[in-house]
């Protein structure tokens, strides 16, 4: 009976597939011919983030463009130990996903915060924040945003104090332990 089954369940999979698929098929034509796109590691335009927007040395990997109808792009962001971004917005929101080392993350009249990797941060539209390492490892987010309709994505302000940056550091800022 537990055969049976596992049968039934693959032929409903493989069917739901085909019918998507010919839906797809069956849409105005507009993805007809179309293919994907595949982007090798270590293609990716790499640049150093702007000193008028960052503290410290940060590289930024810019890994996808928007894309057609998407608004939406993203980027690795790699700090050195200490470096941060300055206070910025963005008018859609911001998905961080940290993939190594500690981030560090504010939000304006709030507290510090850290993340680990494989920890997905969200800030919504318009929150003013800054992220960046801790000061003894770098870190590595991806960030994900989107363009708004006149194509901008961030808004920066003024540099993140030495002190603003402390915050984390200490008992003060909000640090859950790993483990």
């Amino acid at each position: 009976m537990k055969n049976g089954m596992k049968k039934l369940m693959a032929a409903a999979a493989a069917a739901s597939v085909l019918a998507a698929g010919a839906s797809f098929a069956a849409d105005d034509g507009q993805y007809l011919g179309k293919t994907q796109t595949i982007i090798r590691a270590g293609t990716y335009k790499s640049v150093e983030g702007p000193a008028q927007n960052f503290t410290g040395k940060a590289r930024i990997d810019n890994i996808f463009p928007e894309n057609g109808p998407a608004k939406f792009s993203g980027a690795y962001v790699t700090f050195e130990p200490g470096a941060r971004s300055n206070w910025h917005t963005h008018q859609i929101g911001q998905t961080l996903v940290v993939t190594m080392g500690v981030c560090l993350t504010g939000t304006w009249g709030g507290e510090v915060t850290r993340a680990y990797p494989g920890d997905v941060i969200q800030c919504p539209p318009g929150v003013k924040h800054w992220h960046g390492a801790s000061p003894d490892a770098a870190m590595t987010h991806v960030s994900i945003c989107q363009s708004d309709e006149n194509g901008s994505v961030v808004e920066w302000m003024e540099p993140v104090t030495d002190e603003q940056y402390a915050k984390g550091l200490t008992d003060g800022g909000s640090a859950r332990p790993r483990g």
